[in-house]
């Protein structure tokens, strides 16, 4: 298991994860089995999409925005319950296969951490888990 840190910019952003994630499989040597990324915060998720076309992600950041608005009739008052409800719907954790060694993505996927109510200092937790390559 490994800890990774990453820093946010703006309130909501998508940052692509995908080499750090590939990285803690490289050097587990897994051959196969799986990756979990598990975001340890309750105003950010984490998803797989589309990773070759940056409006992807910009479309995704105002769609969300739309269907959950920064201000709205919330009763938690810290202002950022759009944050813990756009975090909910996204997910805290994305699971991968490992196959020769590698993410089993679809030729264009990417794992993406989504910030919500930034900018501040995240963590997501890389676990992998399988069989190790001989030695």
């Amino acid at each position: 298991m490994r800890e990774i840190s990453l820093r946010t910019h703006s309130r909501s952003e998508l940052l692509d994860i995908t080499a750090k994630v590939a990285d803690a499989v490289r050097e587990s040597q897994l051959e196969q089995g799986w990756v979990t990324a598990f975001v340890t915060h309750t105003t950010a998720g984490i998803t797989i999409n589309e990773n070759a076309d940056p409006d992807v992600g910009t479309d995704l950041l105002a769609t969300l925005d739309k269907i959950v608005p920064r201000r709205g009739a919330y009763r938690h008052t810290e202002g950022n319950a759009d944050s813990h409800v756009k975090a909910s719907l996204m997910g805290s954790s994305v699971t991968v296969p490992v196959q020769g060694g590698g993410l089993l993505l679809g030729t264009w996927q990417g794992i993406f951490f989504c910030e919500f109510d930034g900018p501040r200092t995240r963590h997501v937790v890389i676990e992998v888990v399988g069989e190790r390559a001989a030695r």
